[in-house]
């Protein structure tokens, strides 16, 4: 059935676009005409890129059923990155003592939407020449690092060589793709309206988004790409206090790369009313007390443990700053994980089964390929994420070079995958809970079935931790009792520690889908995990408010 589009639409699907791209070309020229202006400096770049992303999007916010916002938005976001020295020692040297580096902390210019020549080339020179100052300034500050302390551990080059490359796609236009605003602004309504048959529920809202990014990179080594992205994401979250002040929130998300790629609307209704359901659960949830002992991990929980626990770990740009603790860059080869166990990253999967995978592409922010990259196998360390920063052992990029629209480039994570040769079915996962808890004098283990997220400390200069946020958490109790809701939860502890206590895994995955921040910004990732069971797990209690609940009663 054809879809009918409002006029609203049609209007947000965009300015109207010719049938060739000027902006590629605009843009090499440009590079070109100012690598050539900077080559009679004393010291002169010997690499230049630019990096622009293209964003159009619809944003609706609902909250206990009003619609709160329905706007379109449009940005060019532009990057521009400069190196100055060689390959082999430049401006992008990590200065050690500082928190970041050399990495500047920039977040880009605004070019114009339109493509008119001349408003692009000053805004191309200003950029080019401030960022080139930096670099001639930075460069300075290393070259004196060099002269003046001890050697660096990591003695790699600075920037890797790669190929240049080419690959060009068309811009999309209005006909591509469609997507009927005044529909889903009811839609968003009935979502969050189902929030008002509790009167204990203090928030309850839904946004949906719907995103066009057109991303554009030029090189002086001869690169020239632009790649489209179309994603759309729904979120509903709620949240509820207990008598106590802790604040009590649980959220649902889903991902497609269209509209029609999100589940029916009735089994999201269905899926609300079962979230607003426990949220007042957990109001009268008995608070955790600290423990030591088993648990398991529901997929997605798992996949935030594994994206935030281990993934950043892995990120090769940090393990050339010496002020990181490098947890695995010596462990090459040895074994990390259960030998059951393997993770892999792959931004050129779009989907897995049934997922959408939202960090997928096929060039990433430095022009490079994105590639499969085994990161363990069968319990092994084998790789690391690459840009275009080499360390000791691994001289290249595997396309994992990634950044927010108008941020420096890092090596970050893309698609997560956690696979296992020996999976076990729920039921067989719970009975090595309450066994491993009975070993333990335990009258229970930890369920914990959703995640918030959480962070990470991976610097030498404080304690190599994590703490992860569950939000819906139950007892498992070894005497056959019914599963107890409990609030007030947060897991805690040390990568090497938990991981080794990792000991199984199950039969069905789920994904965790969200934007990760860090040094470059917030870029789009998924995770896929299934259960898996640890064998010792350490939790704190959560921190709570203070504010006690309303006095008035909810309208």
């Amino acid at each position: 059935m054809k879809q009918i589009l409002s006029v609203l639409a049609l209007l947000w699907f965009f300015l109207p676009l010719k049938a060739k791209d000027p902006l590629p070309a605009l843009l090499s020229n440009e590079l070109d005409r100012n690598m050539k202006g900077m080559a009679s400096e004393e010291v002169r770049p010997y690499f230049l890129s630019y990096r622009v992303n293209e964003i159009q999007s619809h944003r609706i916010r609902t909250s206990f059923g009003q619609l709160m916002e329905s706007s379109p938005d449009h940005t060019r976001k532009l990057a521009v990155h400069v190196r100055v020295g060689s390959h082999e020692l430049d401006n992008t040297h990590p200065l050690r003592g500082s928190r970041y580096g050399s990495m500047t902390r920039d977040t880009g210019a605004d070019l114009p939407l339109d493509n008119q020549p001349e408003g692009i080339r000053q805004i191309l020179w200003r950029e080019t020449d401030k960022q080139f100052n930096q670099a001639k300034d930075l460069f300075a500050r290393v070259q004196a690092e060099v002269a003046i302390k001890v050697e660096t551990e990591d003695q790699s080059d600075d920037f890797s060589h790669e190929k240049p490359v080419i690959y060009h796609e068309a811009p999309l236009k209005t006909r591509d793709f469609s997507f009927d605003i005044k529909a889903w602004e009811e839609k968003l309504k009935a979502y969050s309206a189902v929030f008002l048959k509790y009167d204990d529920i203090l928030k309850g809202s839904a946004s949906f988004s719907f995103v066009y990014e057109r991303k554009y990179f030029v090189s002086s080594e001869g690169t020239s790409i632009s790649e489209n992205r179309l994603t759309c994401r729904l979120f509903i979250s709620g949240e509820t206090q207990a008598d106590d002040g802790m604040e009590l929130p649980l959220n649902l998300s889903y991902f497609g790369f269209r509209p029609e790629d999100l589940p029916p609307h009735e089994q999201i209704l269905a899926d609300i009313e079962k979230m607003a359901g426990t949220l007042s659960k957990l109001r009268t949830a008995p608070v955790a007390d600290a423990y030591t002992g088993p648990a398991l991990l529901s997929p997605e929980s798992a996949g935030v443990f594994f994206h935030e626990i281990f993934g950043h770990r892995i990120e090769g740009h940090r393990l050339k700053q010496e002020s990181d603790a490098q947890t695995f860059k010596r462990k090459v080869g040895d074994k990390v994980l259960n030998e059951n166990l393997s993770v892999y990253f792959d931004p050129g999967m779009d989907k897995f089964g049934s997922f959408f995978l939202n960090g997928s592409y096929k060039y990433d922010c430095e022009g490079q390929k994105g590639q499969r990259v085994t990161i363990v196998n069968e319990g092994i360390l084998k790789n690391f994420l690459m840009s275009r920063t080499p360390i000791e052992g691994f001289p290249n990029s595997n396309g994992h070079g990634r950044a927010q629209a108008g941020y420096q480039t890092v090596s970050r994570q893309s698609n997560l995958i956690v696979e296992t040769n020996r999976p076990l079915t729920e039921t067989q996962l719970r009975e090595l809970l309450i066994r491993e808890a009975q070993k333990q004098g335990r009258d229970y283990g930890y369920l914990f079935i959703s995640t918030m997220g959480g962070f990470t400390m991976t610097g030498r200069y404080m304690p190599n931790a994590f703490n992860v946020t569950p939000l819906e958490v139950y007892r498992v109790y070894t005497d056959g009792r019914e599963d107890e809701l409990v609030r007030g939860v947060d897991l805690v502890g040390t990568p090497l520690a938990i991981f080794s206590n990792i000991e199984a895994a199950g039969n069905t995955p789920g994904i965790f889908t969200g934007t990760c921040g860090a040094e470059s910004g917030g870029v789009p990732t998924s995770t896929v995990c299934p259960m898996v069971f640890v064998s010792q797990i350490e939790t704190q209690r959560k921190a709570k408010g203070q504010e006690r609940m309303p006095i008035l009663p909810r309208p």
